[in-house]
């Protein structure tokens, strides 16, 4: 029977290797589940592809419930008894403390539009890699505000360049470099309507930030303690890192309150006589971040946008943060 949910979800597992590997990848199903124990084929789809030469089967985990690394180690070594390819885990999502384990157990595995991981392809998938996959380069401050600002406006399918340059402070002819700058990138298209210039997305939210990764950096470019020694009516900034990120989700509150800024606003905090920097934390300091764009409290008063704290926090060393990082990105509705 017919099910267009997965026709999606196998195209989008088509465009992310398209998109990473820059060769096309094209997927038959496999003919020979009969040969697997009832629970295998009742839990995994399976994909029959060729990469680079390899001859791979995806099993695709279409359960709602995540497995844990160590069961679907397991499971593919029952069917690499049962198939003459390499196995490759597929599934729509991953927590990031799963996805480690994957790693550490050596599972190669896709989560489309997240990550990827093959170790059994070794020094081909890396001078692939080398040859046709160089990072592309960085977007320019203002052009990853623009498109964040974009990605997180759930009703507009088009932005005004107008809008942009009164939400965000920007000159007319900068909102315009970022526009020409994201459709270079092939996320979005401009078009001229009557004076003005319009931005729409080139595809759906999710796809488009999945596609942005490697060229969005962090926007913090200074990290400082300060001890503010008036009582404090309302924080110095707005909240980010691991404050944001408590705000977000169930996580802790940090020991020291985690407050963003502009370079304008850190200059002149520190003129302030009541403020002093301090070489380390101290309690009761806040941590002052400066960030490369103005902070935006897109979607929470007070608080910076989930996607720039996202970028903020990506590869923090801790797996509760890790996973809290996932709990929240899970909630945006995209």
């Amino acid at each position: 029977m017919f099910d267009k949910g997965k026709l999606d979800f196998d195209r989008r597992i088509g465009q992310y290797l398209r998109e990473t590997l820059g060769t096309e990848v094209p997927t038959v199903a496999w003919p020979d589940t009969a040969r697997l124990a009832p629970f295998l084929a009742g839990r995994y789809r399976f994909l029959r592809a060729s990469i680079l030469g390899h001859r791979i089967l995806f099993m695709i985990d279409e359960s709602a419930a995540e497995e844990s690394p160590a069961n679907v180690r397991q499971h593919v070594a029952q069917v690499t008894a049962k198939a003459d390819r390499r196995i490759v885990y597929v599934r729509e999502r991953v927590t990031a403390y799963n996805r480690k384990r994957l790693i550490e157990q050596r599972v190669p595995f896709v989560v489309p539009g997240n990550q990827m991981y093959l170790p059994d392809l070794g020094i081909d998938l890396r001078e692939h890699f080398r040859r046709q996959a160089a990072t592309p380069p960085r977007f320019r401050p203002a052009t990853q505000a623009v498109l964040i600002h974009g990605l997180l406006r759930e009703h507009d399918a088009s932005l005004a360049a107008t809008s942009f340059t009164l939400t965000l402070g920007y000159s007319s002819m900068t909102v315009l470099r970022a526009f020409d700058e994201l459709t270079v990138a092939g996320l979005a298209e401009s078009t001229v309507v009557g004076r003005g210039r319009i931005l729409r997305l080139s595809a759906p939210r999710r796809r488009i930030w999945a596609q942005a990764q490697a060229r969005l950096q962090d926007p913090v470019i200074l990290r400082r303690f300060v001890q503010i020694q008036l009582p404090v009516l309302r924080p110095p900034g707005l909240q980010a890192g691991l404050s944001a990120l408590a705000h977000y989700t169930m996580l802790a509150e940090p020991a020291n309150p985690v407050v963003a800024m502009t370079r304008e606003r850190w200059t002149l905090l520190r003129q302030e006589r009541s403020v002093g920097v301090l070489p380390v934390s101290e309690p009761g300091a806040y941590e002052v971040q400066v960030w490369t764009y103005v902070p935006e409290a897109y979607r929470e008063p007070g608080v910076v946008d989930p996607l720039s704290l996202y970028l903020s926090l990506r590869g923090f060393d801790d797996e509760r943060v890790e996973q809290a990082l996932d709990r929240m990105m899970e909630t945006l509705p995209w």
